[in-house]
This record gives C-alpha cells, structure tokens and sequence, in this order.
C-alpha cells in the first residue's frame, strides 16, 4: 500500500522551490517510513490561476506494509506540516494533503487529470477531501495550494504522471553516465523515444543536473533521444 503526500504552491519568484521543500520533506519522513520516491506534476497553466513558475506540485511516495493505520497518516501529515511551517516562505499559498492509496477514488483521479486543464476551485478540493475522509489542510496566504496537492494525489495514483524528482539514488549522479550504472540506480528501464530499449552506453546530461525518469505503468522509465550520435536524457511532464 502506497501512502501520497502533495504540496503545492510554497515558494515564490526568488525562493527555493517546491521540490525542493519536497525532498527535505521526504528526507525528513525517511528517518521512519520507507520513502519510494518523490513526483512533480505538471497542471494547468492559465491567467486566472496564480502561480509562481511552472504551477506543478510535489508527491512524496511512501511504501507501507498492509493496511494503513489512521494513526500512520496522522503522524506523516504532522512531520510534513512541521516542516513546511518551518520553511514558510512569505507570499506563498501552501496545501498539504495525505492519503492512502485505498482512499483515492476515481473522483479525485478525475479531479486530477481536470487540473491539468481546468481551472478548479477550492470548494471542489475541499468538498472531495472531506468527502474521501483525506486529511487537507492550506497552510497559509489563500491557501489556494490545496488544490494542487488534492490533484496530486490523484495524478501520482496513477503511476503514469509527471517525472521523478527523486527516486534511488538518482542525485548522486550529475551529467554524463553510463547507461547501465543509471539502471543500477533507481531507474528501471531506459527507452528512446521511438521505442528502442537501452541497456548500455552513456547517457549524456547537463553536468550539474540528474536524470528525471518518468513514472510509466509503476516503472521509473528515462526516455533518451538521438542527438549528434549521443543519447541525451529528456524531460518530459
């Protein structure tokens, strides 16, 4: 079973971001619970919908044994919440959000992918959070964040949606690396994007940045392209 835990909206134009926050977050909640790994999700950009940069969210995926105890995802949202209070950022509108696979329902998959082109509203978020009995909270400003962790939940569930911010050991390997050292490091698979499988060779990226592979069917697929006889990383969302 796996335990969801989205922000949204933490940062402003000159702050670290929210993935960011998003890993300290995680690597704070690894100190007990077995993080998988942690997501950005893109949603929808449009003028009526304030956002700092890009307007996507963070999820932070947590592996739980059995069925999840109330008591559990009192005590994620509680460390998420502490720390995110303690790196408030001024001019944010931050949302947390934390629920258990079993309580994500085609509603709020439905809610998600709706968010990734169409403006939403709080009331819904909330209405759909106290209806699923998910524990939401906004944490500041006009804790318009809540709508994108609600969406989050629902877009990372899918296991088809966004990009790995981190997952393994993935940020420990910045710019060109061998294909198969990637695949012993957090990421599955590696395709182009024409379909051909890669399981050897260097994989070339910027020198300061890792790879993102994206979340396909459960799988941390790294989709490369041909360029110039190289195979460069992509970013997708």
């Amino acid at each position: 079973m796996t335990i969801y835990v989205c922000m949204d909206d933490t940062d402003n134009l000159k702050s670290r971001g929210t993935g960011r926050l998003a890993r300290a977050v995680a690597a704070e909640l690894a100190g007990k619970y077995p993080v998988h790994g942690v997501t950005r999700h893109q949603l929808y950009v449009h003028p009526d919908i304030p956002f700092t940069s890009h307007n996507s969210c963070a999820v932070i995926h947590i592996n739980s044994l059995g069925i999840v105890a109330p008591k559990e995802l009192k005590d994620i949202f509680k460390t998420a919440k502490q720390e995110m209070h303690l790196d408030f950022i001024e001019g944010s509108d931050p949302g947390l959000a934390v629920a258990s696979l079993e309580q994500i329902s085609p509603s709020l998959i439905a809610f998600g992918k709706d968010a990734k082109t169409t403006v939403l509203t709080q009331e819904k978020a909330r209405t759909l959070a106290k209806n699923l009995n998910i524990r939401l909270e906004g944490l500041g400003g006009t804790e318009d964040g809540v709508i994108g962790t609600m969406a989050g939940l629902g877009l990372a569930c899918t296991r088809n949606d966004g990009r790995f911010l981190q997952i393994g050991n993935i940020r420990d390997l910045t710019g060109p690396q061998p294909a198969s050292k990637l695949l012993n490091s957090g990421v599955d698979r590696i395709f182009t994007v024409d379909g051909q499988p890669v399981s050897k060779g260097i994989i070339f990226n910027p020198p300061d940045k890792s790879v993102k592979p994206c979340p396909v069917n459960g799988e941390a697929i790294l989709f490369v392209e041909k360029q110039d006889d190289k195979l460069v990383a992509v970013k997708r969302d």
